[in-house]
């Protein structure tokens, strides 16, 4: 045995020297436990001899953050002495040393010390000392953390800055996270957090800052908790004027239609609240406004060949405008897509092809009839057959002649 322990000692000295990796005798699974206040936390301990082959004695200390230490406990194999101010909060575990809170308050923080002697039996005078270390912190599980936006109503861009604050009920060392459209929020020019990041100050607020705004909170016993969502709505605009229509051709801000043609215009821009629009009219050097809204309708018949045109659009709330110019040419595109004009009104497509349609079916009819009704070749018709038919088609014949008008 005494051989046995020899070799054991001489390998694990080897082992550090080549490897750098200790063979040691006593093993504490963590040396850093983040406990949950009013739980219970188990500071275990696994002692790689075998116990009955040893000899050990030892203690439990606690030192707090404030840098006071206090003995728990002290031990043997066979025994153990208490600290009567723990008789109660501590629970000691024979026969591997380990140390049990049974139910942790804030003083229970700070740094476990586990010094340990160990004496084999079959090495008397030999005592090893083994100590551990071991940090243990204390937290209260957080709350669903409470967001708070001011102001709380909507603001304008560039004019004014917005304060968010996050906040729990319960907690320590919360840890608080921002989001916006459940994308997480980094610091950058605008974007100021402050108070352990419990606190962030847009300044200013531009349009893109608007969404749907949550805090995030957790700490080293609590899983995320997310806040309700609270939304941003930021006055903006116009942006991105434009002027569009489905109808004729477009060359840059020239838009060509077909003489006779109805053609709607419209008008958008990015803003929040929507714009107010005006159309203005710029033709014979003259300005005035046509219409308002978001659409403008042209009758082609009654401009000039080219004509000017713009729209306006309006912020009422951010007092910003925008302008979108345009001119409007009338010539044929020959798309097929001229409409006829009476009277100041637009005639159907459809009812010129009936009219068309009647006139050919007409001078098809006519023509037969002029074909069939020919006099001369009425009268031939008949001198070339024999007298006695000659008798019999006379009446039916000269009736012929007569329907026709010859």
């Amino acid at each position: 045995m005494e051989a046995t322990k020899t070799t054991v000692l001489c390998f694990c000295s080897v082992l550090f020297f080549l490897t750098d990796v200790s063979c040691e005798l006593v093993h504490v699974r963590s040396l850093v436990h983040f406990g949950t206040e009013g739980r219970p936390l188990l500071l275990s301990v696994d002692a790689r001899f075998a116990l009955e082959e040893a000899e050990i004695q030892g203690t439990w200390s606690h030192t707090k953050l404030n840098g006071a230490r206090t003995t728990l406990v002290s031990f043997n194999k066979e025994s153990e002495i208490m600290n009567m101010m723990y008789l109660k909060h501590l629970h000691f575990r024979h026969p591997n040393a380990s140390l049990l809170i049974v139910k942790l308050n804030k003083d229970d923080e700070g740094y476990y010390h586990l010094s340990l002697n160990i004496e084999f039996y079959n090495q008397t005078g030999l005592i090893i000392k083994e100590e551990r270390t071991i940090y243990v912190t204390v937290d209260e599980p957080v709350s669903t953390p409470v967001i708070e936006k001011k102001p709380s109503y909507a603001v304008i861009e560039d004019k004014a800055n917005v304060t968010w604050t996050c906040s729990v009920e319960k907690g320590t060392r919360v840890v608080f996270q921002w989001l916006r459209d459940n994308a997480a929020l980094t610091p950058n020019k605008r974007y100021h957090f402050i108070q352990d990041n419990s606190t962030l100050l847009i300044s200013p607020v531009r349009k893109e800052d608007k969404g749907t705004y949550r805090c995030a909170a957790s700490n080293p016993v609590s899983q995320i908790r997310k806040s309700r969502g609270v939304e941003l709505n930021v006055y903006y605009g116009p942006y991105n004027l434009e002027v569009n229509s489905g109808q004729g051709l477009r060359t840059g801000e020239v838009f060509t239609i077909n003489p006779g043609e109805l053609v709607y215009f419209e008008c958008q821009a990015d803003s929040n609240p929507p714009n107010s629009y005006v159309w203005i009219s710029k033709s014979r050097n003259a300005t005035q406004i046509i219409t308002e809204g978001p659409r403008l309708e042209v009758l082609s018949y009654k401009l000039a060949q080219t004509e000017e045109y713009m729209c306006r659009a309006f912020n009422n709330v951010t007092k910003k405008q925008d302008e979108a110019q345009f001119t409007l040419v009338v010539a044929s595109l020959g798309t097929g897509k001229e409409k006829y004009i009476h009277d100041g009104k637009s005639v159907s497509p459809l009812a010129v092809i009936a009219v068309c349609s009647s006139f050919i079916i007409g001078f098809m009819l006519l023509f037969l009839l002029r074909t069939i009704c020919h006099p001369k070749r009425v009268l031939m018709s008949i001198y070339n057959r024999p007298f006695s038919a000659q008798k019999r088609s006379h009446l039916s014949d000269a009736s012929k002649i007569l329907w026709c008008g010859g």
